[in-house]
């Protein structure tokens, strides 16, 4: 979810960024002092929910209510103030919610848990490791045109970020041989296809290496490496079990399941 807080002052826009932070903590939050920043703010990157304050110097929270709505029709508006007087006008501009100050993490989230437009839910990239290796774009397995970039993208998730030459991964999923125009093909269908899916972020591009961004994909290795889920719940015994550059990890993943069995 994408939000932004408006207040021009600062000690009521450092609480009121706060309240969200506690109410959201995986929300995408940004303040602003000043409504033409909002503004400017919103045209480049545009947001699901706004907090404003009503009373300010430069532009009411009013006035920027309607740039918002200009800019996004289906923004959720909701006012942060000192005043009750403003209802009337938040009813006239279909409002999502209406909060008086002090601003409390209580109020923020019952605000949010009950918007006027709810936010599509974000789409979801997860990878399964622990047995068959299997890539999921919102639960349907990703179609590659080529079978080997679904292997490509199961060596980039198996180095946890680390940035991987060309050398390097042509080792790994063609032991055998060297196919750097095949390489090359592998590489352009992956970006492709997570771009068409909306996941053009999750591979970190470098002149003549490829890597993952971890933050951008669920999946269950790096949910027990962060501690999140406990390697007994997961791991079975196979990991990746269908490629051979996945046999080190699974040596390593075997030993620590010893490990935590004999404890």
């Amino acid at each position: 979810m994408k939000i932004i807080a408006v207040d021009d002052e600062k000690i009521a826009l450092q609480g009121l960024l706060s309240s969200i932070q506690k109410a959201a903590p995986t929300a995408q939050l940004h303040g602003f002092r000043y409504a033409d920043e909002a503004l400017a703010h919103v045209k480049e990157h545009s947001c699901d929910v706004a907090f404003l304050d009503v009373e300010m110097r430069e532009m009411s929270g009013v006035e920027l209510a309607r740039g918002l709505k200009e800019l996004n029709p289906d923004v959720n508006i909701i006012f942060a103030t000192g005043f009750g007087s403003y209802r009337d006008t938040a009813f006239d501009l279909h409002a999502s919610g209406y909060l008086i100050k002090p601003i409390t993490e209580e109020g923020v989230r019952r605000e949010l848990e009950n918007l006027r437009r709810p936010p599509a839910a974000p789409k979801r990239l997860r990878a399964i490791t622990f047995g068959n290796f299997q890539i999921l774009a919102d639960n349907e397995p990703v179609k590659f045109k080529y079978q080997k970039t679904k292997e490509l993208i199961a060596y980039l998730i198996d180095r946890k970020g680390s940035m991987c030459s060309i050398g390097e991964t042509m080792a790994a999923i063609f032991p055998d041989d060297t196919h750097k125009k095949y390489y090359h093909q592998l590489r352009l269908d992956l970006i492709n296809t997570l771009t068409l899916l909306g996941f053009e972020s999750v591979v970190l591009q470098e002149r003549g290496s490829l890597g993952i961004d971890k933050s951008q994909l669920e999946c269950d290795l790096y949910n027990y490496l962060s501690g999140n889920a406990r390697l007994s719940d997961l791991y079975h015994g196979e990991y990746m079990a269908q490629y051979s550059f996945a046999e080190f990890t699974n040596a390593e993943l075997y030993a620590k399941a010893r490990l935590t069995d004999k404890s």
